[in-house]
């Protein structure tokens, strides 16, 4: 059998990184001067014989420090120049000018005057050059929140506008084309919070879900023959057995304390960017590399060849593991994850595609990864504390290449959700609903007849019958196929929505058997709007809705959405086709859908700097991001607001709520507070 090493394809090596100095190593802290003012204070540590040039090094010498406020614009203003702490001064034979430089330590110090109390975050760079023998041009960004005053502001009564423009409008009715005056109202900076009990219900079903990913892992042929080995090994070599236990339940510890490690550096990015979960969920070239590593391990899990860690990691880790110890035992758990990462890591990969396109944050991926190293570590200390199951357990043999290579149909289906999702972000139409679930189909109709004996793989037993329990496996994976057929005609197959491209990104978006409308009687959509999910009639600027509610009187949905969000289209599968939501949706509000991961440029006298975050908002995406950050206080998708024509909340907003009552109720309750 061939060998890759996962290395080969999967990561980048860091040796070449070994080089890498950072003689400058930073901190920063705010001093209150009053509500409105405050110094950012800098401080520098230098490593011995390096040294920093100054701010006010003449021209014609070495690169002089430079500190750039990124976000001041209409946020904040400077007061005075950035103070520095005592600097050493001596003249540069070859540069012919004074150095002026700083050893060891130094500080710098800006006095601000906060202009927008809206705004509590001040962004800033400092690019510096430092020298030794040799010199490096290094910056560092730094992100200050200030203490600012607490504002009180309602949700939905006195709620203050913050913005008006006059404008004219043209729509179609259907009969003529009116002229109407437009006068956009947008609600003040108004903290909307997602109910607590929805958020803790859906942190609840990631849990559990990657538990059961996790007990899912341990049937592979990497894990499951370890069970009785390991445990055997805890229960013999320890002297007694209440020792043997423990050092059982403090292996399987090790295992989830390595997993929940795995996440810890999503925190530190998130914490630098606020939107990083956002655009790794929805980076083309991210989930197109998600789509080529589902693919290949599924290649291996057929049996083509066999994706194996380095050697050498495994060896270390193993040689390590027999120190003894609670150490040692530490070192056993990482010697199974490494070893057993060629059958983990698809489930593993999948968890942390899946969670990241959620827009839960950091938080959610380590809630995750804590779920799937629990599952993975239950059977180990399970069988410990009742060493009695161990009898029951079935033999290693054939049936564990079987499930390894079901784990590859799986694995090769959901390559195609990513696939996906970078087709919708880029918009090219080439994996239209129709081809996706044509290949979906293809897929699981191939896994039937595997499970049915007829088709036999590389690495599997000759087998003269199969047993009752493939049997039924086979008849359901052939009814699931059967279940998704009619979606090639326009069926809804709401089974899979989290899955497949919506609806409307088909060949046929009205279904393959829909009604032909007679020219004069096809619906006539006002200016700036379309066609969305379950055809509802659905504007993707926020201005062309808002004049179009304030034209026929009637609340408007802010529905912030995503093309690549999965939630997103769960909600419109299952929640929106639903008969009495459906009908409210397209008679009694006016949808504004915006697309926070719409990668379209926006025109250059469009684009400005965030007030939030600092970076330049350059794409469509970003706008509605902001858009949604600025006046609600978060970025999650899918997030709905129910507003007046002057841009008043009606009701407390909500994000995914797949309960269909809970979600209507919410309907109609803004709907009533629109009509009093």
């Amino acid at each position: 059998m061939k060998k890759i090493s996962i290395l080969g394809f999967l990561f980048i090596s860091v040796c070449g990184f070994s080089q890498i100095l950072k003689p400058v190593k930073w901190s920063q802290k705010i001093d209150k001067i009053s509500e409105t003012e405050f110094n950012l204070i800098f401080n520098a540590t230098i490593e011995n014989e390096w040294h920093v040039y100054s701010q006010f090094t003449p021209e014609g010498g070495p690169l002089p420090l430079e500190i750039v406020f990124k976000n001041q614009n209409q946020n904040y203003e400077l007061v005075g120049k950035t103070v520095e702490s005592k600097s050493n001064r001596k003249f540069n034979d070859v540069f012919g000018v004074d150095e002026i430089f700083f050893e060891k330590t130094f500080s710098l110090t800006q006095k601000i005057k906060v202009i927008n109390q809206k705004n509590n975050v001040v962004k800033v760079n400092i690019s510096y050059q430092v020298c030794k023998q040799s010199c490096i041009n290094d910056d560092k960004d730094f992100t200050f929140t200030l203490p600012l005053k607490a504002v009180e502001i309602k949700l939905a009564n006195g709620v203050q506008t913050v913005s008006e423009t006059t404008t004219t409008e043209m729509f179609n009715n259907g009969k003529k084309e009116v002229k109407i005056k437009k006068k956009v109202t947008i609600s003040n900076n108004v903290k909307a919070v997602e109910p607590e009990k929805d958020s803790q219900k859906s942190l609840w079903g990631i849990f559990l879900a990657t538990v059961l990913a996790g007990l899912l892992a341990t049937l592979t042929p990497c894990v499951f023959p370890m069970i009785p080995m390991t445990v055997s090994f805890f229960l013999k070599q320890s002297g007694s057995q209440t020792k043997g236990k423990f050092n059982a339940f403090f292996y399987g510890f090790c295992i989830i304390i390595i997993y929940v490690l795995i996440s810890l550096p999503f925190h530190i990015f998130q914490s630098l960017s606020p939107d990083i979960f956002s655009e790794i969920s929805t980076n083309v070239y991210l989930n197109l590399f998600f789509f080529t590593v589902f693919v290949v391990f599924a290649i291996s899990f057929f049996g083509a060849f066999e994706i194996t860690m380095p050697s050498s990691l495994a060896n270390k880790a193993d040689n390590a593991s027999n120190s003894g110890g609670l150490l040692g035992i530490f070192f056993m758990a990482l010697t199974l994850i490494i070893v057993s990462f060629s059958c983990t890591g698809p489930a593993l990969g999948f968890v942390l595609g899946s969670v990241l396109s959620t827009d839960g944050g950091a938080t959610t991926l380590t809630i995750a990864m804590l779920g799937f190293g629990i599952g993975l570590a239950l059977p180990f200390v399970g069988f410990a504390l009742f060493p009695n199951l161990l009898k029951n357990l079935p033999k290693s043999g054939g049936w564990l290449n079987t499930v390894k290579v079901v784990f590859g149909f799986i694995e090769l289906a959901l390559a195609f959700k990513f696939l996906s999702n970078a087709d919708l972000v880029i918009q090219t139409h080439l994996l239209e609903r129709e081809v996706f679930l044509a290949i979906w189909i293809a897929i699981f109709f191939v896994l039937a007849l595997y499970l049915l004996g007829k088709i036999i793989l590389p690495h599997d037993d000759a087998i003269n019958n199969i047993s009752v329990g493939r049997m039924l496996l086979g008849l359901l994976t052939l009814s699931f196929v059967v279940y998704m057929i009619p979606g090639l005609w326009g069926a809804p197959v709401k089974l899979i929505s989290a899955f497949a491209p919506p609806m409307n990104y088909s060949e046929s978006p009205n279904g393959f058997f829909s009604k032909i409308e007679n020219e004069n009687e096809k619906l006539i959509l006002p200016k700036g709007a379309e066609l969305g999910a379950n055809n509802i009639v659905a504007f993707t600027n926020y201005d062309d809705g808002i004049a179009y509610a304030k034209f026929i009187k009637k609340p408007i949905l802010l529905d912030f959405t995503g093309r690549a969000c999965q939630n997103c289209r769960l909600m419109e599968s299952n929640v929106w086709s639903n008969e009495k939501v459906l009908k409210i949706l397209k008679n009694d509000i006016v949808l504004i859908s915006l697309y926070c991961d719409e990668r379209t440029v926006l025109p250059t006298s469009e684009q400005y700097i965030s007030k939030v975050t600092g970076s330049q908002i350059e794409t469509i995406g970003q706008k509605w991001t902001e858009f949604q950050r600025d006046k609600f206080q978060t970025n999650a998708r899918p997030f709905y607001v129910l507003i007046d024509t002057n841009g008043k909340i009606l009701n407390q907003p909500v994000g995914y709520t797949p309960n269909i009552e809970t979600y209507h109720d919410w309907l109609k309750t803004g709907i009533s507070n629109f009509k009093q």
